[in-house]
Parts: C-alpha cells; sequence; structure tokens
C-alpha cells in the first residue's frame, strides 16, 4: 500500500460513489471535505484524515483507517473507514422518517379502486 491516495480514487475504492468521475464531480461540487475544508479530487489522503461526504441526502463522517486503490467487495470496502456514531445515528433517523413518509404518500385519496368500486355498486342498489 501506498503511504497516500488520490481522494477521488480512496472514495470510489470505499464504494462511496459509483464510478471515479462521480467521485471527482462530487470533490469538486463541494460535496467531500477533507479535515473540515473543500478539497481537490487528487489531494493525497491518508490514514487518519477525516472526511465528511454528502451522498444525496446522507452525510457521512468518517474516519479513513486504510488506503486502497482499488475496488473490492463491498465487505471489503467498509473495512478502509470507520463511521462516528453520531453520523449512523442521524442517517437511520433520516432513513425511518424517508420510510414513514413513504409509507403516508401511499394512502391514496382520489378515484376508487376496482373493490372499492364494486362496494359502492352495490351499497346503492340496496339503498334503491
Amino acid at each position: 500500500m501506498d503511504a497516500s491516495t488520490r481522494l477521488d480514487k480512496w472514495l470510489w475504492a470505499a464504494r462511496f460513489f459509483k464510478t471515479r468521475s462521480v467521485a471527482r464531480e462530487a470533490v469538486s461540487g463541494g460535496k467531500v471535505h477533507l479535515n473540515g475544508k473543500r478539497a481537490k479530487p487528487g489531494r493525497a489522503l491518508n490514514v487518519g484524515d477525516e472526511l465528511r461526504v454528502q451522498r444525496g441526502e446522507e452525510e457521512y463522517s468518517i474516519t479513513v483507517v486504510e488506503l486502497s486503490v482499488r475496488r473490492g467487495p463491498a465487505l471489503v470496502a467498509e473495512t478502509l473507514y470507520a463511521e462516528s456514531e453520531d453520523s449512523r445515528s442521524k442517517r437511520t433517523k433520516l432513513a425511518e422518517t424517508r420510510k414513514l413518509e413513504r409509507q403516508q404518500k401511499t394512502t391514496r385519496e382520489g378515484r376508487p379502486d376496482k373493490r372499492q368500486r364494486r362496494r359502492l355498486v352495490r351499497f346503492k342498489q340496496d339503498i334503491d
């Protein structure tokens, strides 16, 4: 292993982004902060560096544990970093609220479905 690795390459190897070009765009766009500051994609990353990675609505606060330039299985990628408990709890709370919002949206109010239409027809026939 090298003593340092390019930031965009490591983010790709750690499976935060699907391709290196997407990782490079995220770093250039300010979605990744290295030790509290914006960084460039070619910036050297060392063991012990702290990263804040924003991916969509999720935000990860991680510490680099191991360097790698090769993209391997997801289980190996998880060993490259250590996520803080605060970050993990925030992400789980966000996931729970998104799940609740999705459940609330699935309750439709609008046109009745086939079963409800049949019940309405039977109900109207019983009234007459």
